[in-house]
């Protein structure tokens, strides 16, 4: 055998070598990766055999009403990462602080129906007496990787030791921008009980909370975990999943109702027919608050334009919108305040009243006359 033969099957046993030795440390990695308990877990025993009952349910994964494929161009996922961290970046992070207002939420009176938005798709509400925190994401970064996706400057302005005791924190879904491990956790203490769709159970019990005070619900259904309200989980237009997993909990919104008052909180979702069903079986709505930013033409069907959250809003017979999931993360290529500009002028002569407050400031449910500021324009 020649020498340049063992020197050529030498070095192609190397580059096995090699290659199996990165691909066992890549499978180790991803392994440990996986059971981090940033991760969640997956739905398995008796709540994997619930959910498989879902007519939401199919092929082991939940799916949407209608077809509603995630991409909705040519491009590839790689090619939008590509462009997304590389290509023209706009003006997607304001340069200045975003005015805020820090309310001491224990300070204020339980009986009065109020809402304070907390940046992005975070909502502390109290409604019938009943303090409720909805999507909390009280860390500085919504990603799995520190240093991705961080917030703007100003909207940080609070932490799980800021609130009051929660009677009902409700999850829409089990993305990183709305299910926070380390907010969830540090908020152990305070939550008497949660309410969430099918399957996301499983991150809870992972992460220490007691089966009992976790409520799962499919589409349409109604859960009454306390007697002053109802909360009838709705259906969205998305997807779920974390890091490896996709779509085995299902995602939702919430209608809440009681004697007084009718909200609806969308999560995040793209339009469809199904707002229209939402407001004729719960409206019509004092308030709403809709996915209104991180939209995009390359996955159009699972987040919505403003103009198509002033047309979901009309749909649920809204009396006032709220635009959410905007304001405090970047997730799409448009610029920051895009979102807000867009609402405004979608919003003119519409059906509704334009809500707009800064994060922090409390807004009342009441009917009282309230002003709200276009805040985003002192902001470059």
């Amino acid at each position: 055998m020649s020498f340049l033969v063992k020197t050529i099957r030498f070095r192609v046993r190397t580059i096995v070598k090699a290659l199996v030795v990165v691909a066992a440390l890549l499978g180790f990695g991803a392994l440990v990766f996986s059971q981090h308990p940033l991760w969640g877990r997956l739905p398995a025993g008796e709540r994997l055999a619930r959910l498989a009952q879902s007519p939401n349910y199919a092929d082991g994964a939940f799916r949407n009403l209608v077809d509603t494929p995630m991409l909705t161009t040519e491009e590839s996922r790689l090619s939008i990462m590509i462009g997304n961290t590389f290509g023209k970046a706009g003006n997607r992070r304001p340069q200045a602080e975003i005015p805020a207002i820090r309310t001491d939420l224990s300070a204020l009176d339980p009986v009065e129906d109020l809402v304070i938005w907390l940046g992005h798709s975070s909502y502390f509400v109290q409604l019938a007496g009943r303090r409720i925190l909805i999507d909390p994401v009280f860390s500085t970064n919504a990603a799995p990787i520190p240093g991705a996706n961080v917030a703007f400057e100003g909207t940080s302005l609070y932490t799980a030791d800021d609130m009051p005791e929660i009677d009902l924190l409700l999850i829409t879904h089990d993305h990183y921008d709305h299910l926070d491990y380390r907010s969830i956790r540090d908020l152990l203490p305070r939550v008497r009980q949660v309410v969430a769709g099918l399957g996301i159970g499983a991150h809870f019990e992972a992460w220490g909370y007691a089966p009992e005070i976790v409520h799962e619900a499919d589409w349409y259904e109604t859960v009454r975990p306390v007697l002053e309200l109802e909360i009838h989980v709705t259906p969205a237009r998305h997807y779920s999943g974390r890091t490896f997993t996709r779509d085995k909990s299902l995602w939702a919104g919430f209608a809440l109702t009681t004697a007084e008052r009718r909200i609806f909180i969308s999560g995040d979702s793209g339009y469809g027919e199904h707002f229209a069903e939402i407001g004729r079986r719960y409206g019509p709505f004092d308030w709403v608050t809709l996915d209104a930013g991180q939209y995009d033409p390359r996955w159009a069907n699972v987040h919505m334009t403003p103009e198509e959250a002033a047309q979901a809003a009309e749909d649920l017979r809204a009396s006032a919108l709220t635009p959410g999931h905007a304001g405090r993360f970047s997730i799409a290529p448009h610029d920051w305040n895009d979102p807000f500009l867009r609402i405004v002028a979608a919003s003119e002569e519409r059906s509704y009243a334009l809500w707009t407050p800064e994060i922090g400031r409390a807004f009342h449910l009441d009917g009282r006359s309230q002003v709200f500021s276009p805040w985003w324009e002192n902001v470059r």
